[in-house]
């Protein structure tokens, strides 16, 4: 409706939604300083408004813009109402914070969301490597022959990332490696990090943070979906997902991923493979049942195989386990189920399960690793809403781990008798999410633990969010306590190396840990643009802490409790930008000291950067024509040395990783895409590997010359240097 009057130019009127009044809506006309909000009741006024063209703009989070453009030529008064339409993709729901599917916005818990696009960037062979592009999280090689790794999450090592798959626990100290590799991508929906402990729901291992990893309904999965990928270095990567429909309450989803590299590349000439050979093959199946009731039953497995070995270049496999030639040489059998069942009760009680067996068989040069562990994880969850203030939530929990090999952690004190380890850990926790009021809710939740070794564990946690009423702006505050049972053969790569000795002073206790979170995000919705800013400072302090001692004697690595206490601390800023040309910018950079204090000696963790910054630049043309550039930067790191004497420098450099993309869609089922990895062509030191040519230290005594012994520990980065690469995607709707 509009109406003209002989008065002062303005336009007023009413912004509503499903017929409901929308207050707060920012209303404004664009290349202008002129704008309001809607008042309580959903009206608005723009009064004083100078003769000529304008595009008048109504938005809020969680609608679609709406625009209208206006000459005005005299005095007039226009009367303009809007009805947004809601906009879900600004709302991603995630379920990692509480355990409860949430709108990320609404979520107590800071949530970050990464989309199957986010990492179709840059393009990788798995999750594992895609995550270098994550703000504050950084893909860590531990091994520069066998390249055995971990996720670090804000410094803190892998150990400490807790790994899920569609919300459930893939509980295991190679979690962080075999979690997150082998997964189809083209079955991935999005990938949920959680950063800070997360024990008062997952118990034990999140301590530094969660990555759950989301995988697509059947209901909603492609017919079929391929993506073939190969680089210039040999490497090839299969990616193969497939819905199926047993019958009309059965619906599936199908997932193969297979990798092979068998190019062997020295190009440091050091004589060691640049890159380990690696054949894996990964199987995923997922099945959703319908009931009568409409009560979710959902059943999933998955099984990885791999073959992997590292080492001198002429190494073959007639020689593992042999003085000949040196190599590292991993086989790997691992499988895994999951599940969720609602039970069909009035109530909302649902029962989540998982399991997982993983055996493998390595040799590091001479000395033989086997080891089988098994863990198994069920819970109940009750969920209620009671006076629409309180959304309560209450969890039974239990999880047994077996753990056997042939080191000797698993014998008995005489040093002869094998004993594996059984640990039983029941558990129970609760969890109250209060709505104060429209603008503030508060989260309080408890964790009580039996560990069948160590006894009695409590972690309980504190969230309160603030949001303005529009919800652009967004304050969130966390404290809570995280937990950690270490099993150090299982984690830790450099204790399997052989080239030094693996010494256990005392009994290892269990880890635990203190952590204050602040979150900011601030939304801006401009005309042509979407920003999002999201700022977090984190405290952490660590009692009773376990990390490899490589210092005090370079021939040994020594396992004990900090006798004293350890900090990680830091800031951290991500900003995304998405315009309306087709132009997306993401940029997130990470400022962070981690550091162990003991005898009132304060010393900076090992292999943990102060600061780290990534960027994602796309661009999209009308044509089909994506173009993208993506990278990060790693500030100096402080690497473990063989003693003063070791010739190779303390700290790394800072060093830079960037890959550049062309993605051309000809139609909505065939995609080309190819581009280049590390554009500079880092490389670590040719001398990252110490006294290469004596793997098996020959005529050398260590004990007086440890600068002298063969050490692959002294790794930050891959040896993998420039490659292009090129892809092609098919989907079938």
């Amino acid at each position: 409706m509009i109406s003209i009057q002989a008065q002062t130019n303005s336009i007023s009127g009413k912004i509503t939604s499903k017929g409901e009044a929308l207050p707060f809506v920012n209303v404004y006309l664009t290349n202008t300083s002129i704008g309001t909000s809607t008042n309580e009741k959903g009206f608005f006024e723009l009064k004083n408004i100078p003769n000529g063209n304008y595009t008048l703009i109504a938005s809020s989070v969680g609608f679609k813009i709406e625009s209208l453009k206006i000459l005005l030529s005299g005095n007039q008064r226009i009367v303009k109402n809007f009805n947004l339409n809601e906009n879900n993709s600004l709302e991603e729901i995630v379920i990692s914070g509480t355990l409860r599917p949430v709108s990320k916005s609404n979520s107590p818990v800071s949530v970050e969301v990464y989309s199957t696009t986010f990492f179709k960037k840059n393009p990788t062979p798995s999750i594992f490597e895609s995550l270098q592009n994550v703000n504050g999280v950084r893909p860590q090689l531990n091994c520069n022959v066998c390249n055995t790794g971990d996720i670090h999450i804000n410094g803190l090592e892998g150990p400490y990332t807790f790994v899920l798959i569609d919300g459930m626990p893939i509980v295991s100290g190679l979690s962080t490696v075999y979690g997150l590799t082998g997964i189809p991508q083209a079955l991935i929906e999005r990938v949920e990090v959680v950063k800070g402990p997360a024990s008062t729901l997952y118990g034990s291992e999140a301590v530094g943070g969660i990555i759950n990893i989301i995988t697509k309904k059947p209901t909603n999965a492609p017919v079929l979906s391929t993506d073939i990928l190969s680089s210039s270095w040999g490497e090839v990567n299969t990616d193969i997902g497939l819905r199926y429909q047993v019958s009309e309450k059965i619906q599936g989803l199908l997932g193969i991923n297979y990798f092979n590299y068998q190019n062997t590349i020295d190009n440091n000439n050091d004589g060691f493979t640049d890159v380990t050979l690696q054949n894996r093959i990964s199987l995923f199946n997922k099945v959703n049942i319908k009931r009568k009731s409409n009560k979710v039953l959902t059943i999933a497995g998955r099984y990885v195989y791999e073959d992997r070995w590292g080492g001198e270049i002429d190494w073959e496999q007639k020689y593992r386990g042999s003085t000949i030639k040196y190599g590292e040489s991993i086989y790997t059998n691992r499988w895994e189920t999951f599940g969720t069942y609602e039970l069909p009760t009035r109530a909302n009680i649902n029962f989540q399960f998982s399991a997982n067996g993983h055996s493998q068989n390595s040799f590091y040069g001479t000395d033989g690793y086997d080891a089988e562990q098994l863990i198994g994880f069920g819970q109940f969850t009750f969920n209620k809403k009671i006076k629409e203030k309180h959304d309560l939530l209450l969890g039974l929990a239990y999880r047994y781990t077996f753990y056997d090999d042939n080191t000797f952690a698993t014998f008995e004190d005489d040093g002869l008798t094998n004993m594996p380890s059984k640990i039983h850990l029941p558990g129970i926790f609760i969890q109250d999410e209060i709505a104060l009021n429209i603008q503030n809710k508060l989260l309080l939740g408890a964790r009580l633990d039996f560990n069948s070794i160590h006894g009695r564990i409590f972690s309980p946690r504190i969230n309160y969010k603030w949001n303005s009423i529009d919800k652009t702006n967004i304050v969130r505050v966390s404290i809570g306590n995280g937990f950690r049972v270490a099993n150090v053969f299982t984690e830790d790569h450099a204790a399997l190396t052989g080239a030094r000795e693996v010494v256990f002073e005392g009994e290892l206790n269990p880890e635990t840990s203190w952590n204050i979170n602040l979150n900011y995000v601030k939304k801006i919705i401009l005309e042509n643009s979407f920003i999002t800013l999201d700022a977090s400072t984190f405290y952490t302090y660590f009692d009773n802490r376990i990390l490899p001692d490589y210092e005090t004697n370079s021939n040994k690595i020594i396992y004990k409790n900090l006798d004293g206490f350890s900090v990680s601390k830091g800031i951290s800023l991500n900003t995304d930008m998405i315009f309306t040309n087709g132009l997306s910018i993401n940029l997130g950079a990470t400022l962070m000291d981690v550091s162990l204090t003991e005898n009132n000696i304060k010393t900076t963790q090992l292999l943990t950067e102060s600061f780290s910054g990534v960027w994602s630049i796309s661009y999209k043309t009308n044509t089909n024509i994506t173009f993208d550039y993506t990278g990060n930067i790693y500030g100096p790191m402080r690497l473990p040395l063989l003693g003063d004497k070791d010739p190779r420098a303390e700290f790394s450099p800072w060093f830079s990783i960037q890959n550049i993309q062309l993605t051309k869609k000809f139609t909505n089922s065939w995609e080309l895409y190819g581009g280049i990895k590390n554009l500079l062509n880092f490389t670590p030191p040719a001398n990252s590997i110490n006294n290469s040519e004596n793997p098996f230290d020959i005529g050398i005594d260590t004990e007086k010359n440890p600068e002298l012994a063969f050490d692959p520990s002294y790794v930050y980065a891959s040896n993998q240097g420039i490659r292009a690469f090129i892809g092609i995607r098919y989907t079938l709707f």
